[in-house]
């Protein structure tokens, strides 16, 4: 879906046109949660709603102020928001070896990917797609590396070196998502020659593109914006598109498929067995250590 600039009238809302676009806001996070902004922007975007705002950066500041508003007002819950660009760093401490191994209890994760026949990481091109599907890859135990961009040597160095060490000779399958624009579709492939020259002939690498491609854009309707004029790379691009302009809900079920193709049959439930029964076993210790002390 193409867009002009100015399509939708600039203008001060009423406070009941304020009210509608909050109810709006509302809505699609009580369907449909964590989303960045951005996420939430694209979604106000649309023009069947009774109060759309602007595909522009004006756009983009009405919904993100009244986002801010309704978490103030305790309207909208904080986690309902996901914001993978600030974070903070904690240190852990304990009161003793009974809290320390009650917590490392809900730490312990098993190997879903023992039996597989590939090893699996994902990488997307911003901190804003990270925030949204950051559950499901720490859920299906995959490593998530947000590029920020053309991404940095050091951070391709990293994924290469962890790729090497986990992936047991097994080929590496590399889901990403990123924009559709002149940038967007040389990012990936950026990243997949930094990979190759960091592993080599070590590990056999299958690079896939799983969002946003031009069938996806066609298929959910995905609001596009004019290429920036002068910009001289992938010239067959006319209309661009941020990853973001996809549902959160459909980019998550998206990459989920994805990756639990990838997986041996009841993988992740027969993990999920396997940790309730350490958990059950550190909670014992724990126990035996109080009743020590």
């Amino acid at each position: 879906m193409a867009y002009q600039a100015g399509q939708i009238k600039r203008r001060r809302r009423t406070r009941a046109q304020v009210d509608q676009l909050d109810s709006q806001i509302m809505d699609v996070l009580r369907a449909d949660h964590p989303q960045s902004v951005r996420h939430v922007f694209y979604r106000m975007t649309n023009p069947r709603l009774p109060e759309p705002v602007e595909k522009t950066d004006n756009g983009y500041n009405q919904v993100q102020h009244r986002v801010a508003e309704l978490r103030r007002s305790g309207s909208l819950p904080y986690g309902w928001i996901s914001d993978s660009t600030c974070r903070g760093y904690h240190v852990a401490t304990y009161d003793d070896e009974a809290q320390f191994l009650r917590a490392v209890s809900r730490q312990y994760r098993a190997d879903v990917w023992r039996d597989a026949d590939v090893y699996c990481e994902v990488w997307c091109e911003s901190r804003s797609i990270a925030g949204v599907i950051q559950d499901d890859c720490e859920r299906l135990a995959v490593s998530l590396y947000p590029a920020g961009g053309f991404t940095s040597m050091t951070l391709a160095y990293q994924s290469a070196e962890y790729i090497r060490a986990y992936s047991a000779g097994r080929p590496a399958v590399i889901f990403y998502i990123g924009d559709y624009d002149p940038a967007g579709v040389l990012i990936d492939q950026d990243i997949h020659q930094k990979l190759i020259e960091h592993l080599e002939e070590d590990v056999r690498i299958d690079f896939r593109r799983i969002a946003i491609t031009p069938e996806q854009i066609h298929d959910y309707d995905l609001p596009t914006k004019p290429r920036k004029a002068g910009d001289k790379r992938a010239r067959y691009i006319e209309h661009t598109v941020e990853a973001e302009a996809m549902p959160a809900h459909a980019l998550r079920k998206l990459l989920a498929d994805h990756i639990e193709s990838l997986l041996p049959v009841d993988a992740v439930k027969t993990a999920l067995i396997e940790e309730q029964s350490a958990r059950d076993y550190f909670d014992v210790l724990a126990g035996l250590r109080e009743r020590e002390g």
